[in-house]
């Protein structure tokens, strides 16, 4: 009989990416309690019928959630629902959907993306215009869908009044708002404001809202706030590759996660912990913060040979090849202790230059 093994350090953590966490407890638990017996295939279960009052909870009676595998499908499927093929999708030019989904947008969906430079990752009603035009034009892709980041790649988060304020260009120009919420419950956290308060009470029309990077071992989730916004989920789920089989298992997870305050608490952890990081690094020589921490993202520039060393001891990812920024992640279950023994070696690394 083949036995299971252990084959890494559980004490070893990394400030790379909070999807390099493991599951939380609950959610293991919520897995274990969803299995045994026999459940109908592709989302006829008990778990993924719960789950939709689980997401109205949070979103309001009209939500529908659509349980998929990963945040790219999330982003890929949802967008796809939301255009035709000769419709565009503007966004942030560092936008993940732009630079970090391996140009699934285009080969998957055959959306044209018009990026748009951002100071600070964040997309304003101005920006927008820059890309937001050529309408009628038969020679220019017909811009339709409008997708920001809560909390942004850049680790900063719009507030209510911000996506209040595009949601409202957006319908004066005639198009729809997408939000990719991988990240959505860090912004929460951080502005102490509901889920709603970002989404459904600011006219957000579909959301992608994530999961692995709150504790869940996979599953992201498509929530339909504006059911007139998409057309064809059901079928571009399937056809995307996207529809789980033993969905409830995806759905269990999620009920663990947003039943309670499970989401909060991880949240609030996150973010607590890049606030004590930056804080620990600010003043150590050779270190300059680059950027606000507003979420549970440090960004940072410190000499490359220091970075190459303490990358020896601690994975983390150079944000910037040009200038030698680099970004520093804290996940749910980054605890104080990780993250004073990593700013000890960064001092350590910055002496030795």
């Amino acid at each position: 009989m083949t036995q299971a093994r252990r084959r890494h350090d559980p004490e070893v953590k990394a400030f790379a990416s909070d999807n390099y966490a493991g599951v939380h407890p609950e959610v293991l638990q919520a897995v274990a309690l969803a299995n045994g017996g026999h459940q109908i295939a592709y989302g006829e279960d008990v778990y993924t019928e719960a789950l939709q009052e689980v997401f109205q909870r949070h979103f309001g009676p009209q939500a529908q959630a659509w349980p998929v595998f990963n945040g790219t499908g999330a982003n890929v499927v949802g967008l796809r629902a939301m255009t035709a093929p000769w419709e565009a999708v503007i966004c942030a030019e560092s936008a993940h959907v732009n630079t970090d989904e391996g140009g699934a947008p285009e080969q998957m969906a055959g959306l044209k993306l018009l990026t748009v430079p951002t100071p600070d990752g964040r997309l304003t009603p101005e920006l927008i215009d820059r890309q937001a035009w050529g309408f009628g034009d038969e020679h220019h892709a017909q811009p339709k869908v409008v997708t920001i980041t809560e909390s942004t790649e850049l680790g900063t988060v719009y507030t209510p009044e911000q996506i209040a304020a595009i949601s409202a260009h957006c319908r004066e120009l005639g198009l729809l708002l997408h939000l990719d919420g991988s990240r959505l419950v860090n912004a929460a956290a951080a502005l102490e404001v509901p889920l709603r308060a970002l989404t459904t009470d600011v006219g957000v029309d579909v959301l992608s809202f994530g999961g692995t990077k709150s504790g869940l071992m996979f599953g992201e989730a498509i929530v339909v706030l504006n059911p007139s916004a998409v057309r064809g989920l059901v079928y571009l789920r399937k056809s995307s590759m996207q529809l789980a089989s033993k969905m409830r298992f995806v759905s269990a997870q999620f009920e663990a996660l947003l039943a309670g305050d499970l989401w909060l608490r991880n949240a609030r952890n996150a973010n607590a912990m890049a606030a004590r990081l930056a804080a620990a690094v600010r003043d150590i020589p050779g270190v300059s913060l680059t950027r606000a921490v507003e979420a549970n993202a440090v960004f940072a520039v410190l000499p490359r040979e220091a970075a190459d060393r303490l990358r020896k001891r601690f994975r983390f990812y150079t944000w910037n090849e040009a200038t030698g920024e680099v970004r520093w992640m804290t996940a749910f279950d980054t605890t104080e202790a990780d993250v004073d023994a990593f700013a000890a070696a960064v001092a350590e690394e910055l002496s030795a230059s």
